[in-house]
């Protein structure tokens, strides 16, 4: 597979950054109803997620202002909250850098997945309504369409949005919040292996849903925490490979 997100060969660990002209895709200027704060920080979280600022890429305030159409002012406000919430590495004297993550806070993060994800399926199933399955089967037909395209980034948002009308079909409402909290960061680590778990995923999607149109309770939850376990498995084994 040819896959430019190697999470474990940063772009910027010697310092070097690639230019934000070239090969990238121009964007229309932001909208501006919304606080420009939260738009820049938003388009910027999207950038890393779907991998077009690569882990230890240079960020360079003017090159992102002019690529976004703002000023440097809401790209530093931006980079800040990047930097704690721990999106981004800011290095005394030489810049920002987009975090390479560790094995280990990958692999505590998609642990956590797999426990509150086999709950929501658990629940869901438990819930489901005959208009809330018809809407999980939409969802996996729009990852399906995904995967013939072999879209990396519609994959990833399909699988994104399936796995979030299950936490909304569980009625647990903290739950939804917790797993909100990891949500950015799970597609994040799950971008560079969308299409390596390709169609073993959808197919266990297909699958789950079935059983949850059934309201089987106990099963759901035990393929979701399976489904959750290969992704996690498929992500050190890349993580493996790209280091070899």
């Amino acid at each position: 597979m040819t896959d430019r997100s190697a999470a474990t060969s940063p772009a910027g660990a010697n310092g070097g950054r690639r230019s934000l002209g070239g090969a990238r895709a121009a964007r229309p200027p932001l909208e501006r109803p919304a606080p420009l704060r939260q738009a820049v920080y938003d388009a910027l979280a999207e950038m890393i997620i779907n991998r077009e600022l690569q882990p230890g890429e240079h960020l360079v305030e003017n090159e992102l202002a002019a690529h976004l159409g703002v000023s440097r002012q809401p790209v530093r406000e931006a980079l800040q909250r990047l930097h704690n919430e721990g999106w981004v590495d800011l290095r005394p004297a030489l810049g920002a850098f987009v975090h390479v993550p560790t094995e280990e806070e990958a692999d505590q993060l998609l642990a956590t997945r797999t426990l509150l994800e086999a709950e929501s399926a658990r629940l869901a199933a438990k819930n489901a309504t005959p208009e809330q399955v018809e809407r999980l089967r939409e969802l996996q037909r729009a990852g399906e369409q995904a995967l013939s395209e072999d879209s990396q980034v519609a994959l990833v948002e399909a699988n994104a949005a399936l796995h979030a009308h299950l936490v909304e079909m569980s009625g647990n409402k903290v739950l939804a919040q917790l797993i909100a909290m990891v949500d950015r960061r799970v597609r994040w680590y799950y971008s560079p292996i969308a299409r390596s778990r390709g169609r073993e995923a959808w197919d266990e999607h297909a699958v789950m849903i079935d059983v949850i149109a059934e309201g089987n309770a106990r099963r759901a939850g035990e393929l979701m925490r399976k489904h959750t376990e290969r992704t996690r498995e498929s992500y050190h084994q890349r993580r493996r490979e790209a280091g070899e």
